[in-house]
């Protein structure tokens, strides 16, 4: 079996890129207690800090690349076969190739796609750098989120790129990869028993992302893709983001299954900051409160 947490479909890491990375890792590893090491050569463009948490890498903060647009952005990144078939894929599927295939050193093989709607996501064929080791844990990345305001056109796109299946959840809609399920129970037998027992809704072990729709009263904010950081206390991170300079977006609210908060930092870039909390599981999904902007 391999060591690899992903396959072929699964958002396997995030970056943000910044205006001034050295701020921004101020920032993130006072809000998440990361450790950060750029690990670029002296000679390079700019900065990359890769963030840890136990030794094991999380995300990465990055300077904005040449010729990208100029505000800060969280990036997520999906774990491809070949980044050049996938970004062929993503053509013919009516999106657009942003950025083509390159090489990053011995690290992996990268391209930047958009969707037919213009939301932006990186392509990562693994080479050295396997993904995010560290995820679903206080301070670490837990889900990632397409808004989108043509539903129906995201589920054709993504389906013939990555072979997704949009998987109503409750009142949420998320996206699927069959193979997923199957990769998670052989890593840990048992995985979609204690799924059930914890009252999952049926198929959840195959869900790789999620989306959400824009509202139709909010003309201004694009399609994009949002992260969501897991937290211990998100009540308590949002008063943390403040202090270190952050703008609180939405105040924190109880979801189903979670209690959560949306954050920007001080530069722009937007998140969630999300605490687990099972009792919530019931509650009535409050989709407005929960865009990402």
């Amino acid at each position: 079996m391999t060591e690899d947490r992903y396959i072929a479909g699964v958002p396997c890491w995030a970056d943000t890129s910044q205006p001034d990375p050295a701020a921004a890792v101020e920032f993130y590893g006072g809000l998440f207690g990361w450790e950060l090491e750029n690990v670029m050569p002296p000679d390079a463009p700019g900065p990359y800090f890769i963030g840890r948490l136990g030794g094991g890498d999380v995300a990465a903060v990055a300077a904005i690349p040449e010729g990208a647009p100029a505000g800060a952005v969280w990036n997520t990144y999906v774990w491809v076969e070949s980044a050049d078939e996938t970004a062929e894929k993503a053509r013919a599927a009516g999106g657009t190739v942003v950025t083509e295939p390159f090489d990053i050193g011995p690290a992996g093989r990268m391209a930047v796609i958009a969707d037919p709607e213009g939301a932006a996501l990186c392509l990562w064929q693994a080479g050295e750098h396997r993904g995010s080791a560290v995820v679903n844990e206080p301070g670490s990345v837990n889900f990632n989120v397409l808004n989108t305001r043509d539903p129906e056109t995201a589920k054709a796109f993504y389906g013939a790129v990555f072979g997704w299946e949009a998987l109503p959840v409750g009142d949420a809609e998320m996206w699927g990869l069959p193979a997923y399920g199957d990769f998670l129970e052989a890593r840990t037998p048992g995985m979609r028993a204690n799924m059930a027992e914890m009252g999952a809704p049926a198929g959840f072990e195959t869900v790789v992302a999620s989306m959400t729709t824009i509202a139709a009263d909010d003309p201004d904010t694009p399609a994009h893709w949002s992260i969501t950081f897991a937290v211990e206390d998100a009540d308590a991170t949002a008063r943390r983001a403040t202090e270190l300079g952050g703008t609180v977006v939405v105040e924190p609210f109880d979801a189903p299954w979670v209690r959560m908060t949306v954050i920007t930092d001080p530069q722009g870039a937007t998140f969630t900051a999300s605490k687990f909390v099972p009792e919530n599981q019931d509650l009535e999904a409050v989709t407005s409160a929960a865009s990402e902007g």
